[in-house]
């Protein structure tokens, strides 16, 4: 027993101490088909399922680093107001305030940056759906303002990227102002003769659809994203009827004239860029012919006599 409890059971619990722990964030399980993917095959796929193609929800950071080119910068968004109706529900909104930030680290669920994309200047704004639901209140009206104000300033496009389940309902009133809030700040854009486009991600609903989200020049969505204000069921239980395979979905809104085109994750970037760059082009891509008077046109079109050959 002295040789088994002085040197083998001791070797054992070394062996057993010294065993590194696993992470267990390496295999991500597909939302879509269930497959697990690698996490490191998952971040070269910039997030899209390699069996199905769903593309899964990321932060607005790995969505910037994405779209824009090495070196761009986030602003710092104005300050409001924290909790002006004192709302309470299960728990105080500054608590669930609180919970988030420290669960995301950023003050609010939107972030604002400027850079280029594919050469192509641009200010973004991208909604994070990890913070409450990428709810908008206050704050969030507040960062597209700002964004606008940039965007008009730099002389540059402006690109919303929402990413929300609507109007934060623990800001009640102050929150469904953000909403004309919103439209303002596109008007702002729109009236500097400034291109503003609107990338349509998984969710984006409720209040965000109501508003800016839907008065873009132009409308770009991803795959598979549920885009709509009131939800499925809700509809469903409203008119009492079956809704169509697909309904609220990219592709369904694309079919319908209600986004411009769906684009996969891989090709967002060039497709914006492209987009930008014909949008802001002050000319036309080629040489333009000039047209020959009416009566020159009309010579050098109209057949001439046919020879007539004659037997010898």
């Amino acid at each position: 027993m002295n040789w088994l409890t002085n040197f083998v059971r001791p070797k054992i619990q070394s062996l057993m101490s010294s065993k590194k722990d696993v992470p267990d964030n390496l295999w991500h399980k597909c939302p879509s088909c269930e497959a697990m993917i690698f996490h490191r095959d998952l971040e070269e796929n910039l997030h899209v399922c390699q069996h199905c193609g769903h593309h899964m929800r990321i932060g607005p950071e790995k969505r910037l680093q994405m779209l824009f080119d090495p070196g761009f910068e986030t602003i710092e968004l104005p300050k409001v107001l924290v909790d002006p109706l004192k709302f309470r529900d299960q728990k105080r909104y500054t608590d669930r305030l609180k919970d988030a930030q420290s669960k995301t680290g950023r003050q609010d669920a939107i972030i604002v940056a400027h850079g280029a994309i594919n050469g192509q200047p641009a200010v973004i704004a991208a909604f994070d759906f990890g913070f409450m639901g990428g709810s908008m209140g206050m704050a969030v009206g507040e960062a597209l303002v700002a964004a606008a104000k940039l965007a008009v300033l730099q002389q540059v496009p402006l690109i919303a990227i929402p990413a929300s389940g609507g109007a934060r309902m623990q800001e009640a009133i102050l929150s469904l102002m953000q909403m004309p809030r919103s439209i303002i700040a596109v008007e702002m854009v729109k009236e500097a003769g400034l291109p503003y486009l609107v990338v349509l991600t998984d969710p984006t609903t409720g209040g965000v659809t109501a508003s800016f989200a839907m008065v873009g020049d132009i409308h770009i969505a991803e795959p598979g994203a549920i885009i709509g204000f009131a939800g499925a069921r809700v509809i469903e239980s409203t008119i009492r009827e079956t809704l169509p395979e697909g309904f609220q979905r990219s592709e369904y809104l694309l079919e319908h004239g209600m986004v411009d085109m769906v684009v996969h994750r891989k090709e967002l970037k060039s497709t914006l860029g492209r987009v930008i760059d014909l949008l802001r082009r002050p000319g036309p891509g080629a040489e333009i012919l000039k047209m020959l008077p009416r009566d020159e046109r009309l010579t050098a079109t109209r057949p001439g006599p046919v020879p007539v050959q004659t037997a010898e």
